[in-house]
């Protein structure tokens, strides 16, 4: 932990993707400004918190606001910025719009959003117009109303919007890029990706412990049960893609050269919550009646402008161990994140998987090489680290951060138009072009070079 102060202190990782950056270290070292970056942070429930302790590690940042409607997580959130040394912050939470007050606030620069999903487009919109620099948690938008909502918005204000996808800061994911940049895998061709994460106990608890076998949700209930578990109810849809998409879309260049194009999906049935329910609450609990929309597993595959397909899942209903399902591949060879495997043609026994371990070391991402150190215990095996470094960094210059409006609303689009095409027995559903054809000139991201 000291270690990470002391880094913070001396200097600053840029983890954002537009920056030109010093090529030597010790150039980089003296070029560091102290300059400070006035946060306000909307929503301080257990994310918010988690990126409150990050940001409290940091000697460039002040904690000037804060806003949620719990004032048990005011109060978690005060002490937390009191035993941290940073002065009282400005509180609001007497209303569902009282973060607007926070917005007018001058002592603001910059506002990260980690509230239900329902709010994020409403807050974000604000915040741009506002003229704060916004991050924004996953999922961005629901509806693609909403997500031109976030790119007309910055369009229109010239205020960023980073949609905090702390999955592409990954350890592997970030050598797998490294991989892709250098072809080692060759042309791409393929990928599979997806939120594969039993969430059961995360959707229902008994309203005295966040976890732990509980039939509520709704108002009986607590944490994200209080509102997370209603999408399952009312929409069959993948509501959350980003964390297996965003790291596929940087690889495939969407957005900068490249682009989703069109999405067809499919779904199973819905048994997972019930079962759930009547294990732990009975067959006769009110709950076991509620008729579940969304399907357990549900597949969509895209195709993109360059002739990539990718599949991406959504399993969270049902019991499994956690996986993102990640698979890279080329021409030339491919990369499995389940059973940790690797085939490169021309260097791995033919028709043999090599074990990975060797190959993510020998393509460690530079950023991992260089500062994994101090991500250690910044939650999410350290990607909230590189995240919410690469959100401060990029606010602190007010330029374009690595994962922007654009790929906001393009990542988030896969919702509403999975349930468009659900209700439509699988029919394909065409993408938005919200670069509204920039994207075919827009440079690709170069993570290795424009992130010291």
């Amino acid at each position: 932990m000291n270690s990470r102060r002391k880094f913070i202190k001396k200097t600053s990782v840029i983890g954002a993707g537009m920056l030109t950056l010093p090529t030597a270290a010790s150039e980089f070292m003296e070029s560091v400004q102290e300059s400070k970056l006035n946060i306000g942070l909307i929503g301080v429930g257990l994310r918010g918190t988690n990126h409150l302790s990050n940001l409290l590690l940091r000697k460039d940042v002040n904690i000037t606001a804060i806003c949620d409607l719990d004032p048990k997580r005011i109060a978690i959130a005060r002490n937390m910025i009191s035993d941290a040394g940073g002065k009282e912050p400005k509180v609001y939470g007497k209303g569902e719009y009282d973060y607007r007050n926070l917005l007018e606030l001058k002592e603001v620069d910059a506002v990260i959003i980690a509230t239900p999903w329902l709010w994020h487009v409403t807050m974000s919109v604000d915040a741009m117009e506002a003229g704060k620099y916004a991050g924004v948690e996953v999922s961005a938008a629901n509806t693609l109303e909403e997500c031109w909502d976030l790119v007309n918005t910055h369009e229109k204000t010239g205020t960023h919007l980073m949609i905090l996808e702390n999955v592409n800061y990954r350890r592997d994911v970030l050598a797998v890029l490294n991989m892709v940049r250098q072809q080692v895998f060759g042309e791409l061709l393929h990928f599979r990706c997806g939120y594969q994460h039993d969430l059961r106990e995360v959707k229902f608890n008994n309203g005295k412990q966040p976890y732990g076998g509980g039939v509520e949700f709704g108002e009986k209930a607590t944490s994200e049960a209080k509102w997370r578990t209603a999408h399952s109810v009312k929409r069959n849809a993948d509501v959350y893609p980003t964390h297996g998409l965003g790291p596929v879309a940087v690889m495939a260049d969407i957005n900068r050269g490249n682009r989703f194009i069109s999405m067809t999906s499919h779904a199973s049935k819905a048994v997972g919550l019930h079962n759930h329910i009547v294990k732990h609450g009975g067959k006769d609990h009110p709950n076991a009646s509620i008729k579940f929309k969304q399907g357990d597993i549900i597949t969509s595959t895209i195709g993109t402008a360059n002739g990539e397909t990718i599949i991406v899942t959504h399993d969270c209903n049902s019991p499994r161990p956690y996986s993102l399902g990640f698979r890279v591949q080329g021409a030339n060879g491919l990369w499995e994140v389940d059973g940790n495997r690797i085939y490169v043609e021309g260097e791995s026994e033919p028709h043999q998987w090599d074990d990975a371990t060797e190959w993510l070391a020998k393509y460690d991402h530079p950023l991992w090489k260089k500062f994994g150190q101090y991500a250690e215990g910044a939650g999410h095996g350290g990607m909230d680290f590189f995240v919410i470094n690469a959100f401060v960094e990029s606010a602190k210059k007010n330029i374009a951060p690595p994962m922007d409006a654009y790929d906001a609303a393009a990542w988030s689009a896969v919702t509403p138009l999975s349930e468009v095409s659900l209700a439509n027995n699988g029919e394909p559903q065409d993408f938005p072009d919200f670069t509204r054809g920039l994207w075919i000139k827009r440079a690709p991201y170069n993570w290795i070079k424009n992130n010291f």
